[in-house]
């Protein structure tokens, strides 16, 4: 049977989290690299869908296909990473440490923001026939939602930064479900389909992804958006990242781990 049994796939997590913990700094980089620039293009041909066909849904239902071929390459998200490493860290395994964790943390924020930068400095070639004319309709829209999703923050203050970060939180519970749906079948197909589900939950919901606002923010003002790098790491980025680790480790890593390797003792049958 191509499908793995809880116990067996939250097995596979802390096992995964271990090796990335002990994964050398330049596979770490070269897989996060790699990661944030296919989930950046996965971002594009989303809006380009949206922007073509005039439905959001369209775009959402098609956008997990860029995750689907990242992980099946065993590139690593910095969303993955927040809830895998943790494990390893949870479970006891030897030789794993929190500095162990934070280095892998770093070192795949740092690969992704590379990978999603380059893109979005390809894309605006693209989008610009190299700077010579003004940006098409798709650069136009990414500068827009730029401009929503920080300045439209802002103007709300504490209660912006508060619904940024629980988007987050959402945004890393759903990330996250795909990341286990990555292992908890031995097919292809079953991967695909696993990841999918979640993958397609959280855009179409306009949660807050912090690799894939890495490019679409960056995108957003090299593209014309009226807000600053300020505006995109106070008013997004950073209240993301931290929505993202909480929503991740607590709603999918630590219960998953706490309800099928740390299993309760069972009722007495009286």
């Amino acid at each position: 049977m191509s499908y793995l049994v809880p116990s067996e796939f939250v097995t596979k997590m802390v096992d995964a989290g271990e090796s990335k913990i002990f994964m050398s700094a330049r596979d770490t980089l070269i897989r996060a690299y790699m990661a944030g620039a296919i989930l950046a293009l996965a971002a594009v041909f989303a809006i380009t869908i949206t922007v073509q066909t005039g439905s959001p849904i369209v775009g959402a239902i098609l956008f997990p296909v860029g995750f689907c071929m990242l992980y099946l390459m065993g590139f690593d998200l910095l969303t993955g990473v927040f809830v895998l490493s943790p494990l390893a860290l949870v479970d006891k395994r030897p030789g794993v440490t929190l500095g162990g964790v934070l280095r892998n943390w770093g070192l795949v924020f740092v690969g992704n923001f590379a990978g999603a930068l380059t893109v979005a400095f390809m894309m605006a070639v693209v989008f610009t026939y190299g700077f010579s004319i003004e940006p098409n309709v798709v650069g136009k829209k990414i500068a827009s939602i730029g401009e929503a999703r920080t300045l439209g923050y802002a103007k709300y203050g504490l209660a912006g930064w508060a619904t940024i970060f629980i988007r987050g939180m959402l945004c890393n519970w759903m990330v996250s479900m795909g990341v286990v749906g990555a292992m908890i079948s031995t097919s292809v197909s079953g991967k695909v389909i696993a990841m999918w589900m979640p993958i397609m939950l959280f855009f179409a919901m306009t949660f807050e992804h912090s690799v894939v606002n890495m490019f679409l923010f960056p995108s957003a003002m090299i593209m014309g958006g009226d807000f600053s790098i300020m505006d995109y790491l106070i008013w997004n980025e950073f209240p993301t990242v931290l929505g993202n680790l909480l929503g991740g480790i607590a709603f999918t890593g630590l219960t998953l781990y706490s309800t099928h390797i740390r299993t309760a003792p069972k009722r007495s049958m009286r």
